[in-house]
């Protein structure tokens, strides 16, 4: 019960929800309109179909979903009336089925066209229900599309949130370990857990991504929302500021093991090294744990709380990186075996800083908002120009108020 009771927000739950009770509507709206004989199963297929899991979605690929069920519809009736169910004609069918969503520009949906129509071919053999058929579709569809837009669908941009600080945290969780094992002598198989755990980061980006461009779908139409532009550009600039990071932090892995397999009878470095590199990853881990709290908090005052603790931590990790690189230095001296290891350690660990860097964050938000201006202005010349002139027009009347 605990687990039906967190998952209730889930967008399968959700979705799944939403999908039921607009194909069941759909239905009582069809059996009111047109009766129950035959029963206009069409309308719920339709429903489910077009209802999906932002008004964004709906508005979109919603309306490419109805432009292949009706045309399947529409070429199963015709299919029906002329020929019937038989091998040939079914066949026959899908072909047809399959060219003509590439007419109606069904896009991704093209398949549906020829399931649609092998539907419809199943249950219609006469061709007075031609007409029925094709009202059953476009009730489903006008139920689908009504249902999604007066009930508008959950703004997903918390459950993105959530899940960039869940991979934050396995970030963090993967540089503690390096830390508190580099110390002393490192077998080889450890070095190599360390780093197919660093591999699996990019599985991990893979669900997260797809949970934002789900979340950015969700504030795009969406009265609802204040400034959802600023929102998908925050989250999507962070998340790949953390993809960065997790693909250095793969190559650091790789580095520390190939240092375990050329000293496997010796410790990975002296003890005053390994106790400098490992106050080093724990304030590395501290500042990506900040970070993605920066960019998920939408409250100003957490923000600023969150950003002052991620400059705290960066500084921190900054002057320790400075004293590693010292006593790196000394110890090369000595003992210059793996000294380009040693470099490419010190190298990964400035990338990381450098990308966690909130001036640099700054300049990609910036940067952003820039292009996205800037392919509106393409995409939209005329909009443009008439927003131009009704800020010119709207300072004019400002400035000649007394």
């Amino acid at each position: 019960m605990i687990k039906l009771v967190q998952r209730r927000n889930e967008p399968v739950v959700v979705q799944t929800v939403r999908s039921a009770t607009a194909a069941t509507l759909a239905y009582i709206a069809a059996l009111w309109l047109l009766g129950s004989r035959p029963p206009p199963l069409l309308a719920p297929l339709t429903a489910l179909l077009v209802v999906q899991v932002t008004l964004y979605a709906t508005l979109t690929s919603g309306i490419r979903r109805v432009n292949a069920v009706v045309a399947g519809v529409l070429i199963a009736v015709g299919f029906s009336s002329l020929v019937g169910l038989t091998w040939w004609s079914l066949g026959l069918l899908i072909i047809s089925a399959l060219v003509l969503g590439h007419v109606v520009r069904a896009g991704e949906f093209v398949p549906e066209v020829a399931i649609s129509a092998m539907l419809v071919l199943g249950v219609s053999h006469a061709t007075d229900l031609a007409l029925s058929r094709v009202l059953e579709t476009l009730i489903g569809a006008v139920v689908g599309l009504l249902f999604n837009m007066v009930f508008l669908p959950p703004v997903w941009v918390e459950t993105a949130g959530e899940a960039i600080e869940e991979l934050a945290g396995r970030m963090r969780a993967l540089l503690e370990d390096i830390g508190e094992e580099i110390g002393g002598h490192q077998p080889v198989e450890r070095a190599a857990r360390r780093l197919h755990e660093a591999r699996r980061l990019d599985h991990d980006i893979v669900q997260v991504d797809a949970s934002l461009v789900r979340a950015e779908e969700s504030v795009r139409f969406n009265p609802r929302v204040k400034e959802g532009l600023l929102s998908r550009i925050v989250l999507r600039t962070g998340l790949d500021t953390l993809e960065i990071c997790a693909v250095v932090l793969r190559v650091t892995a790789r580095s520390l093991t190939d240092l375990a397999k050329q000293r496997t009878e010796e410790e990975l470095f002296p003890p005053d090294v390994a106790t400098a590199l490992r106050e080093l990853f724990m304030h590395m881990a501290g500042a990506v744990e900040s970070y993605a709290v920066l960019i998920t908090t939408q409250i100003s005052t957490s923000a600023e709380e969150a950003e002052a603790f991620l400059e705290t931590e960066l500084a921190a990790a900054r002057a320790s990186r400075e004293h590693v690189a010292h006593l790196l230095l000394a110890t090369v001296r000595e003992h210059p075996r793996q000294w380009q290891l040693h470099g490419a350690l010190l190298a990964e660990i400035d990338r990381v800083l450098d990308e966690l860097d909130t001036e640099k964050r700054a300049m990609r938000l910036a940067e952003e908002l820039d292009r996205y201006s800037q392919e509106r202005r393409d995409r939209y010349p005329r909009l443009d120009r008439f927003v131009r002139a009704v800020r010119r027009r709207t300072a004019r009347l400002r400035a000649r108020r007394p």
